[in-house]
């Protein structure tokens, strides 16, 4: 199973997300559900670095199967904002992905 763990400050803003696990849904190369969740949050990531110029710290396990990124310090308001929609779009996919496949990938928010 996909664990995926959203972090949030205290106003709610996403701070920073991990995914842990294989999917397992099918035999590696036909997993559809990994790469449903391995194309959301590295699109989300790339889609930051990409419109925001935010460049978030990001951790990788040597094999696949994890991934931590966490969001720097942003003092512009406005990239800020970009940032947030960015992450919780990401968000709004995934658990779009666990309505549909729950039993592979489990989303908790803290």
């Amino acid at each position: 199973m996909i664990k995926v763990d959203i972090q949030r400050t205290e106003q709610g803003k996403v701070k920073a997300f991990t995914l842990s696990g294989h999917a397992n849904f099918a035999k590696r190369g036909q997993d559809i559900v990994c790469a449903g969740v391995s194309a959301v949050s590295f699109g989300a990531i790339n889609s930051i670095i990409a419109l925001t110029k935010v460049t978030p710290r990001i951790k990788q396990g040597e094999n696949g199967g994890y991934l931590h990124c966490e969001i720097p310090m942003i003092e512009d308001q406005t990239v800020e904002e970009k940032v947030q929609l960015l992450l919780e779009g990401m968000i709004v996919s995934l658990q779009t992905i666990e309505k549909e496949y729950g039993k592979y990938i489990q989303i908790t928010e803290k």
